[in-house]
């Protein structure tokens, strides 16, 4: 009996090619233009006009919608204490307030600000008549170079506040008591700042300083 046997391996690939082959030359011949598509043109800025309090003073500027808080500080305003770190949100050195809560400012939109009340470490104190905080991180020489300084500055001056108001962390044990806050308590609440000359023994201690003078 006889069997059709199948083709050889190269016959197969040779029928294969030829056929996506003539697939191919159909394509070809339809229209280019009807399968085109037009690339956007580059994206062009939108400005707009921002009105929000900074440090006690009101602002009314035209920025760039795309615009950070970080760089609008830094960059429009001259306001050189707030740092650019990472510019990624992970380091903590670009801490701001924001309606009294702290930001990274370098992933806040400054567009965002409309009516809002911003405060930097320009803000918070002057030499000869420092903040407690501020006061307190010199005093424990909570600091080496200091680039980080003034993002763990403000996130100390917010975190005094959040405890006091009873806001919990993720180490808050006891949800129905006013908040202590403790050397682990500080160091969770802190954890969103790095300091990378590792100051954090020194850190903490100021911090503790400060929540003792309010308390």
């Amino acid at each position: 009996m006889d069997e059709t046997l199948p083709d050889p391996p190269s016959n197969a690939r040779r029928r294969f090619l030829i056929g996506t082959g003539a697939l191919t030359t159909s394509l070809a011949t339809v229209s280019h233009a009807e399968y085109f598509t037009h690339q956007p043109s580059a994206a062009q800025p939108y400005n707009m006009r921002v009105r929000f309090t900074l440090n006690g003073e009101p602002h009314e500027l035209e920025l760039d919608s795309r615009a950070t808080l970080l760089d609008t500080l830094r960059e429009k305003l001259g306001l050189m204490g707030t740092k650019k770190g990472c510019d990624r949100g992970q380091c903590g050195a670009c801490t701001v307030l924001v309606n009294g809560r702290r930001v990274n400012s370098c992933l806040t939109l400054a567009a965002t600000l409309e009516g809002e009340e911003v405060r930097t470490i320009e803000g918070l104190g002057r030499p000869g008549a420092l903040h407690p905080a501020q006061a307190a991180f010199a005093e424990r020489d909570a600091l080496q170079c200091g680039y980080c300084t003034p993002g763990q500055v403000m996130s100390c001056v917010a975190l005094v506040e959040e405890a006091r108001a009873g806001m919990p962390s993720a180490v808050t044990t006891d949800l129905r008591s006013p908040v202590r806050l403790s050397d682990e308590e500080i160091r969770e609440r802190m954890s969103g700042n790095i300091c990378r000359c590792g100051a954090y023994v020194n850190i903490v201690a100021a911090v503790r300083d400060v929540a003792g003078r309010k308390a």
